[in-house]
Formats: C-alpha cells, sequence, structure tokens
C-alpha cells in the first residue's frame, strides 16, 4: 500500500501536484481556477517544459511501471488513458528515447510490442481530471478510458530520463519474450488498481 496518509486519494493528484500540471500550461496562475470550475474534465496538457511523455500500450506499460517499481528507482506521475500508460517522464527524454530505442535493436528484440509514442515539444497529451471534487472513479468505462495510476503529488516529482525508460522498457521486452503464456498480474477493470508505493520515490 502506498505511504501516503489515509486522508490523501492515491489516485488523486494533490494541489501540489496539482500546481506543477498547472506549470506545464501557458497560464499556470489561472489554470487551477478553469480546473476548478470543470472538476470532471480531461485536461490537454503541452509536453517539453515541465515534462515529456512517452506513452505505451496498457499491458506492456504496466509491464514498465512494475518493473520501475520493483527493480527500478520507481516513478513521476503515470496515467492510463484510452488503453495506453502515459509515463510522465524528464524534459528531453521524447527526442534522445527514440535513438536509444534503435541502439538496442529494439525492433529485433521486441518485435511483437508496437512502438513506443514520445511526446516533447510541440506535442500535448490529454490527461485524467485534476480536481478533487472529481470522482476517481466514476463509471467503469469513464475509468477504464481515464484515469491516474500515480498522481502527482508534489511541485517537484522525480521524473525518469530516457536511460530509466529504456531500462524498463527492455527488461519488460524480455520478459514477454521469455514467457510463451502468461498470467496477467493485473486487476480486471472492474477491479482496484494496484496502488504504488511513492515513499521510495526519489
Amino acid at each position: 500500500m502506498s505511504s501516503r496518509t489515509p486522508f490523501t486519494d492515491p489516485f488523486r493528484p494533490t494541489s501540489e501536484g496539482a500546481a506543477w500540471l498547472a506549470s506545464a500550461g501557458t497560464y499556470p496562475r489561472s489554470a487551477p481556477v478553469h480546473w476548478g470550475e470543470r472538476p470532471t474534465g480531461r485536461l490537454v496538457l503541452p509536453c517539453g517544459t515541465a515534462f515529456d511523455v512517452v506513452s505505451a500500450p496498457a499491458i506492456f506499460g504496466r509491464r514498465m511501471l512494475d518493473r520501475l517499481w520493483d527493480e527500478g528507482p520507481g516513478s513521476g506521475p503515470v496515467a492510463e488513458h484510452r488503453g495506453r500508460i502515459l509515463l510522465f517522464t524528464a524534459p528531453g527524454t521524447a527526442r534522445r528515447l527514440p535513438a536509444l530505442l534503435d541502439w538496442e535493436e529494439w525492433g529485433g528484440r521486441a518485435h511483437a510490442v508496437p512502438p513506443l509514442l514520445c511526446h516533447g515539444p510541440g506535442d500535448a497529451v490529454t490527461v485524467p481530471a485534476i480536481s478533487p471534487a472529481a470522482p476517481a472513479r466514476g463509471g467503469s468505462g469513464s475509468r477504464a478510458e481515464s484515469r491516474w495510476l500515480v498522481a502527482p503529488d508534489t511541485r517537484h516529482p522525480w521524473l525518469p530520463g530516457s536511460e530509466v525508460v529504456l531500462w524498463a522498457a527492455v527488461r519488460a521486452a524480455r520478459a514477454a519474450a521469455s514467457t510463451a503464456v502468461r498470467i496477467s498480474i493485473f486487476p480486471p477493470a472492474d477491479q482496484d488498481a494496484k496502488v504504488y508505493d511513492v515513499s521510495g520515490r526519489r
């Protein structure tokens, strides 16, 4: 279980986390007011300044996330949106990661895995609702479509860089390739999501 206090929902951003997300936008001071007026609305945030985003298919993205938390340094904020896992990463990751993947012979190592999508300067991503007034788990359809898996909880979150993301991707690909038949460790859509312990996050 997470080490957050019982009064904090690990699937919802804190006010400090909301401030960090707002810092990515053009109007960081007015954004929280706008979000407060639309508590259930999803956010469209630009990449490349406060963070980059690496998007992976849901199952493979969960495997990467497990590698980061079980064997690595943890992760920054992570969202799930329309069947993809969005890993918030350090600025510059979107530019460097594709070259590192090519260097690792990504296509030959994990040819069955769709390529990771890297969002950096000039790109924007849609993420779940930010306001604590928004339901963390609405109906099954909305919950499956957009939710936080590791919600932002600080103004200065640690964000993995391209080398850390590469490491997690390679580990996840190796695990998938070495198991012909895999029983999913992830809960079905109608069960609670796994909670990652953010106390050890850098």
